[in-house]
């Protein structure tokens, strides 16, 4: 797996367990913590993405939707 993904996975996961201890109200001081940390894990997730070495081969003129073949719409 790649080293991005795993940043991915791991600061969602956080942030879904952050949102399950408000919705039961448990654990304050860890709810604190997160809540603290959750500018930090973002930052550290959108750098990890933006600097992943993942090469893209279509240009926006050729690809502008991914579904632009199948939509309705266009015949």
């Amino acid at each position: 797996m790649k080293n991005y993904l795993q940043v991915v996975g791991i600061v969602t996961g956080i942030l879904i367990v952050f949102v399950t201890l408000i919705q039961f109200e448990v654990a304050m001081p860890l709810i604190w913590m997160i809540s603290i940390s959750c500018p930090a894990l973002m930052i550290w997730m959108v750098y990890t993405v933006l600097k992943a070495p993942v090469s893209i081969e279509e240009t926006f003129e050729e690809q502008w939707y991914q579904d632009l073949k199948n939509s309705l719409f266009i015949k």
